[in-house]
């Protein structure tokens, strides 16, 4: 289990995080991402267990006093958490876990999990930010006002991760997301496990010294 990671990724609403995240899902099978509990409104075309556990803010708070989160913060006026139990099960299933989290959350997997790997992805402007917000729909003005000065704030740790990429053109920011998930993978701690049968053939031929 030591040799699985986790990977967070933060953005500011409107970035295309998700978009991402799925995409890098299609082509890599052994990557997964956690589902985190929310306590905001199930909203049209959602699904519970699917896209978050919707749960009453009396049952996250509980669950909170009992320690079952790795992280969990409020952000929008609601709460977010990131179940304990969900990323080791996905661990035990040999899966890499993506944890979809904001800053707050973020740091509290850092202290947790000092190993794990955290990218940021950027807005290639503001003004590509607010077109991107606008062209969802179904926000008042004053929703989408909220969220850029959401996203400054959110932005404004940046420096706290360990990548950046910026969401201009989505193959491209796609193929660094995919770069980063394949260099982890490469660390020699990761292939000491995966080419064990390997490493010991080939030291069996090394010559005596």
């Amino acid at each position: 289990m030591s040799e699985l990671s986790v990977f967070i990724v933060s953005a500011p609403s409107g970035a295309g995080k998700t978009s991402l995240v799925r995409a890098l899902l299609e082509t890599m099978p052994q990557v997964t991402v956690a589902i985190s509990h929310s306590t905001r409104p199930i909203r049209s075309g959602e699904r519970d267990g699917v896209d978050y556990h919707f749960v009453q803010p009396a049952v996250f708070q509980r669950m909170a006093a009992e320690g079952a989160f790795l992280e969990h913060a409020r952000v929008f006026d609601h709460w977010y958490g990131t179940s304990r139990l969900a990323v080791e099960s996905e661990w035990a299933q040999g899966r890499d876990v993506i944890l979809e989290i904001d800053w707050q959350g973020a740091r509290q997997i850092r202290e947790r999990l000092p190993q794990c790997a955290s990218v940021f992805v950027l807005p290639p402007s503001l003004d590509a930010l607010r077109y991107r917000l606008t062209q969802r729909g179904g926000d008042e003005c004053a929703v989408i006002e909220r969220r850029m000065r959401d996203a400054v704030n959110e932005m404004s740790h940046y420096a706290e991760y360990d990548y950046l990429i910026v969401n201009d053109d989505f193959e491209k920011a796609l193929s660094d997301l995919q770069a980063i998930v394949r260099a982890r993978r490469l660390r020699s701690s990761v292939q000491r496990h995966v080419l064990a049968h390997t490493l010991r053939s080939l030291m069996a031929q090394s010559p005596l010294v």
